[in-house]
């Protein structure tokens, strides 16, 4: 494609996802004027390029995204912004009205000043939990085909019906497409390796519910950056993806104990033994936390939702991301593990040890 002095505006552009999509697209395409939008200012965790212009502006407020697309007058939009509830949140309802006042209300927002703006083209970040967060069922080698779930999580419910509306949206006017990234890690990430690394300290790394052989998608965040620029290409060119859905994620699902040993070994800790609890005395051990916690009015780690996550089989099929955009994972599973402790390593202020390891991954 030509690569004219397009105008992108990224919106989370500061965060652990979009501050990757803004130095993907920055290295891809240098004639890019790449304006950023988000509440918080550019952080030294999240590098983004130095021609890359930040604007403080808030996805729930249209006057204060009308200005920042009346300064940028962009001709794509790449909606990165949102919320994650943390673990302690993840499975509750307490923060239920905020999710869904920055994940679809937000979205809905910009959607509308896209739309008024005459932006050509519009890529949403969803995510896979718009499928995969409902735990009545497990998620073996799912496809686009797989209906969007609306009673899962309040992240995933926000997500689905703000992803909904985004493919619904899309038109000769303003094309649309949705990528679904599964879970992430990489350098920057606030969640996957720091919960998993907090285990050591808290003496829970022998401790696995159920047999621990669940098969889940970890993905690199650069590889979902590529993605990304990808979609952004196809609207640009052959337009094939307009209007759809993708799972993105590495292609390697691992094993879930595995990647929590892998973790725990860059960091120089093996667990001291294995101790197997059944799925069952866990799940009324969540319940019972969730119990006193209502009662008490605090969040917990460990609930109903929790066990069921921890034992799930959650992995993605990455042939319609492969077949329409062209992508493929380039960072492979191991290094993303390993770039990601090592990133988090240096933020902590220690050195790691040695490694050698491998995992078991599904065949």
């Amino acid at each position: 494609m030509t690569d004219s002095a397009k105008k992108i505006l990224i919106s989370g552009g500061t965060g652990f996802v979009g501050s990757a999509i803004v130095r993907a697209l920055a290295e891809k395409h240098p004639n890019f004027v790449i304006d950023v939008i988000d509440q918080s200012p550019p952080r030294p965790e999240h590098v983004l390029p130095e021609r890359t212009t930040y604007m403080q502006a808030d996805i729930t407020s249209t006057e204060t995204l009308t200005k920042a697309f009346e300064a940028v007058k962009p001709d794509i939009v790449v909606h990165a912004a949102g919320i994650v509830p943390d673990l302690a949140e993840r499975w509750g309802r307490r923060l239920e009205q905020e999710v869904w006042k920055i994940n679809f209300e937000g979205t809905q927002n910009m959607l509308d000043v896209s739309k008024h703006s005459g932006v050509g083209a519009f890529i949403y970040t969803s995510t896979c939990c718009v499928v995969i967060d409902d735990t009545r069922t497990d998620h073996l080698n799912i496809n686009e085909d797989r209906p969007l779930s609306f009673r899962s999580t309040i992240y995933g419910e926000s997500k689905a019906a703000a992803e909904a509306l985004v493919l619904k949206t899309s038109s000769s006017k303003m094309l649309t497409c949705a990528l679904r990234p599964s879970v992430l890690c990489g350098p920057g990430d606030y969640q996957l390796v720091p919960s998993i690394h907090a285990c050591i300290a808290k003496g829970e790394t022998p401790f696995l519910i159920g047999n621990g052989l669940n098969l889940w998608d970890v993905t690199y965040v650069d590889n979902v950056a590529d993605a990304h620029v990808l979609a952004i290409e196809n609207l640009l060119t052959s337009r094939t993806a307009a209007g759809e859905a993708f799972f993105i994620q590495n292609n390697e699902p691992i094993v879930f104990r595995d990647s929590c040993l892998a973790i725990w070994a860059h960091f120089g800790h093996v667990p001291p033994f294995e101790m197997h609890i059944p799925k069952s005395l866990a799940y009324f051990a969540g319940l019972a936390c969730e119990t006193v916690t209502w009662l008490m009015g605090t969040t917990t780690t460990l609930s109903r939702g929790s066990v069921r996550d921890a034992c799930a089989t959650r992995y993605a099929s990455g042939n319609k991301a492969k077949e329409i955009l062209g992508y493929e994972a380039r960072i492979g599973i191991e290094e993303a593990i390993r770039l990601s402790c090592e990133d988090y390593a240096s933020r902590l202020g220690v050195k790691l040890p040695m490694f050698n390891s491998g995992s078991r991954q599904k065949q």
